[in-house]
C-alpha cells in the first residue's frame, strides 16, 4: 500500500457542557486552563483518545490504556517483546535484528506508532539496552477553549468509608468535583506525506483518522466526563495537492475563525477548498 500522497491539515471543534475535559494533577485535578483563563487539553490526552477510538475500531494499538487493555501485556516493553502480541525478544537486540528493520516491523504493525511514532527505549537483561526512535507523520495540538472557562466545584462526600471501622467518617470520604459549565474548544492537526514515506502512512489510514475525528468522544464517558457532555461539533479537513503543500499549515489553521456560539467561518485560499464534517 503506498504512502500518504498528499499534506493534510485538520481542525476539529468540540464542545464542553458540565465536564472536565481534562484535569491537571498539580492542581488537584481542575480542569486545565492557561495563564489566561483558556480551557486547555492537552495533546496527550487528544491522542489518547484517538487510539482508543482506533482500538474500539478493531484496528491493532501498542500504546493501550489500561482501561481498554486487550492483551494482558503488563507494561510497553512486555508487549513489544511478546512473541504473539508484538514482535518478539529478537526484534529488540540489535545483535539480531537491525533498528531500522524493527521499525519498519513495528510500524506495520501497529496504527497507532506508524501515526504519531513511537520511541522504544528498552533496558534489557544484558547492558546494552535498545533505542529505537520512530517520528510520526501526524502531529495534533493542544485544544484551547474559544473563550476563557468558567470552573465550578462542588465537595462530594461518599457514604461508605474506605478505612476504618465505620464508627465514623473518615478524611477519606470527602472530595471534590470540578467542572468546566459551557465552552467550546478547537485543536489542529497536521499529516505529513514525507514523513509517512518513513512509517508507511497510507491514504487508507488518513481516512481511518479522518473517520474517527468526529466520534472522538463517544464510547469516553466517566464521572468527570458523563455521556453526552462532551462532543465533536466539527471537523474541517483541508487536503493539499501535493505532498509539500499549497501552504503552510499555520497559514492554513488561521483561516478558521470560532465564535462563541461556536459558529465558524473559513476564509478562502486559492486552490484549496476545505471540507466541514458535522460530528458524530
Amino acid at each position: 500500500m503506498s504512502s500518504l500522497e498528499n499534506k493534510i491539515d485538520f481542525a476539529v471543534l468540540f464542545s464542553v457542557k458540565k465536564a472536565n475535559p481534562n484535569g491537571d494533577p498539580l492542581n488537584g485535578n481542575r480542569p486545565r486552563t492557561d495563564y489566561d483563563g483558556y480551557g486547555e487539553v492537552s495533546d496527550v490526552c487528544l491522542k489518547r483518545k484517538i487510539r482508543d477510538r482506533m482500538q474500539d475500531a478493531g484496528h491493532t494499538i501498542f500504546v493501550q490504556s489500561d482501561e481498554k487493555k486487550i492483551d494482558g501485556m503488563p507494561s510497553l516493553k512486555a508487549r513489544a517483546e511478546d512473541a504473539t502480541h508484538g514482535l518478539g525478544r529478537d526484534a529488540f537486540n540489535a545483535r539480531n535484528t537491525a533498528p531500522d528493520v524493527t521499525a519498519r516491523q513495528a510500524c506495520k504493525k501497529w496504527l497507532d506508532v506508524r501515526t504519531f511514532g513511537q520511541l522504544f527505549a528498552f533496558k534489557s537483561e544484558t547492558k546494552d539496552g535498545v533505542s529505537i526512535p520512530i517520528r510520526g507523520p501526524v502531529t495534533i495540538q493542544s485544544a484551547f477553549s474559544v473563550e476563557p472557562v468558567s470552573v465550578t466545584s462542588t465537595q462530594i462526600t461518599k457514604s461508605v468509608s474506605s478505612e476504618g471501622d465505620g464508627t465514623k467518617r473518615g478524611s477519606d470520604t470527602m472530595g471534590m468535583k470540578h467542572r468546566v459549565d459551557s465552552a467550546f474548544y478547537v485543536t489542529f492537526g497536521s499529516m505529513n506525506p514525507q514523513l509517512a514515506e518513513r512509517t508507511g502512512f497510507s491514504n487508507n489510514d488518513a481516512e481511518i483518522i479522518k473517520g474517527l475525528l468526529p466520534k472522538l468522544f463517544e464510547g469516553d464517558a466517566s464521572s468527570a466526563r458523563p455521556e453526552g457532555s462532551m462532543a465533536v461539533e466539527k471537523v474541517i479537513w483541508w487536503q493539499h495537492k501535493s505532498k509539500s503543500g499549497q501552504y503552510s499549515s499555520a497559514k492554513v489553521h488561521r483561516t478558521l475563525s470560532v465564535n462563541a456560539d461556536g459558529s465558524i467561518s473559513l476564509a478562502e485560499l486559492e486552490g484549496l477548498k476545505p471540507e466541514v464534517i458535522d460530528g458524530f
